[in-house]
């Protein structure tokens, strides 16, 4: 009997003292793109409430929007998974994915808790996550685990049992600080619709430690010698303000708008040549009403961009297809500028169309006037402005349609410019408008070879992924 009690004695001991097996993790992998309005309603539930919920949950993010470089690994687990084209996807393995919001939000929690242990799927195969190598992961992945995250990839296999083991590890500042490393600052992760802010960063070889709470005593200086691949601090604003500057800047100096508001100046001045504050308040009218509708055009064609967001395959392409059409736009003014023809298609207001428009300016006598019958003209304006302008909705559709609010107020502001500027010369008597007339005839196909050249660099940088 006492031999029973000492057994059962030293059998509790063990129970109680031995060190806890080490639950296996659950892995999935998901796919989103920022500026995705599904994607908006999913992300911070698989990427910030799922970590939090499911203490061995990994989630390996790709994003294929802002990282294009990611695109093709759609189609990779496609094919290995039969997971399909869609975002946002949660993929656990083949024939078991879940693709749009309302399945993930619905089937996504059951789903996590139904596959634990799941393997994570890649696209070479499934990988338990405990053999899985970080650094040899495909494209740019966001690593998501236990209310932490990783950017980008380490550069060896040591950092990335490293990096797996701290995703996890409850003493975390103390064992870095074992390590001998430093803080950095922390970037702002996005998400579709928001971003996510840490407290602490921390660099491992080429790869981003990020977490909140207590974080490392010694400092460093913030940044490293070398940008973390897949760091995605910098978001679209930063990278798309050249191309619209420069969209903008083919738009403006298209003679189909300039002829339009010659022909308006005209107008004005013909019903009564005494009165120049007329000719300054109705130019301004003018102006004023082609940038509020074509503010209202760039806002429909950005959410019309929006709209097809969620169907990844055509998403995946439309860039470079932007690209090709800037170098069709730019090949058309190069055209024009070596064999000038009215009416040039793409690139100038068609030549049927041109008495039309004639016929409704020239009833103008007012500002007022001005204002409607420019408002109403946009409509004339658009087959000859309108390719530079539907490129720049695609380029800013990654964005939510607010955030597009500033660039296409620049976009516009950049448009009307010469059109103000114009206005403005006329009235002060530094010229007349048959002189701005006969000095944009001289020089059309000059202003041709200016917006072929700037719109024709930017969709071949586009086209291989310089911009």
């Amino acid at each position: 009997m006492n031999l029973k009690k000492l057994f059962f004695g030293l059998l509790t001991i063990l129970i109680l003292f031995a060190p806890a097996a080490t639950a296996a993790k659950t892995c999935t992998t998901y796919f989103t793109g920022v500026g995705c309005p599904h994607c908006a309603k999913a992300d911070p539930v698989v990427l910030e409430d799922y970590p939090q919920d499911f203490n061995s949950l990994v989630v390996i993010e790709y994003e294929i929007y802002q990282k294009q470089s990611n695109a093709p690994l759609l189609y990779n687990f496609n094919s290995n998974y039969n997971s399909g084209l869609g975002v946002p996807a949660l993929i656990f393995g083949e024939d078991n994915s879940l693709v749009g919001d309302r399945p993930i939000l619905q089937k996504g929690e059951k789903s996590v808790s139904d596959h634990e242990g799941n393997a994570c799927p890649t696209s070479i195969g499934k990988i338990k996550f405990d053999s899985l190598d970080l650094s040899k992961l495909e494209g740019y992945p966001k690593i998501w685990a236990n209310k932490r995250v990783i950017l980008g990839k380490p550069d060896n296999s040591s950092s990335s049992e490293v990096l797996k083991s701290l995703l996890f590890e409850e003493n975390l500042v103390e064992e870095l600080e074992k390590m001998n490393k430093t803080s950095k600052s922390p970037s702002s992760v996005p998400l579709s619709g928001k971003s996510v802010n840490f407290d602490n960063a921390v660099q491992i070889d080429g790869a981003t430690l990020q977490w909140n709470g207590k974080g490392l005593e010694k400092q460093g200086n913030g940044t490293s010698a070398t940008r973390p691949q897949g760091d995605y601090s910098r978001i679209s604003p930063d990278l798309t303000l050249p191309k619209i500057v420069g969209l903008a800047a083919v738009d403006a100096v298209n003679p189909c708008a300039l002829a339009v508001l010659s022909l308006m100046l005209i107008s004005i001045i013909t019903y009564n040549p005494k009165e120049k504050r007329n000719i300054l308040l109705a130019g301004l009218a003018f102006v004023a009403s082609v940038f509020v509708m074509y503010l209202f055009y760039g806002l429909v064609i950005v959410k019309s961009f929006q709209l097809i967001q969620a169907l990844t395959s055509v998403r995946v392409m439309l860039y470079k297809a932007l690209g090709v059409l800037a170098i069709v736009l730019g090949i058309l003014n190069l055209k024009d500028f070596v064999h000038y023809k009215p009416g040039g298609f793409g690139t100038e207001m068609p030549k049927f169309l041109r008495p039309k428009v004639k016929k409704i300016i020239s009833g103008i006598t007012s500002p007022k006037g001005a204002f409607l019958v420019g408002a109403f003209v946009t409509l004339f304006l658009l087959p000859c402005t309108i390719g530079p302008y539907v490129i720049a909705g695609g380029v800013l559709s990654t964005l939510g349609l607010l955030k597009t609010l500033p660039a296409l107020l620049l976009y516009n502001a950049i448009f009307v410019l010469p059109m103000l500027a114009i206005t403005i010369i006329v009235y002060m008597g530094m010229s007349s408008i048959e002189d701005v007339s006969e000095w944009r005839e001289n020089n059309i196909r000059y202003l041709h070879l200016i917006a072929g050249a700037i719109i024709l660099g930017l969709g071949i940088a586009m086209v291989l992924g310089l911009v």
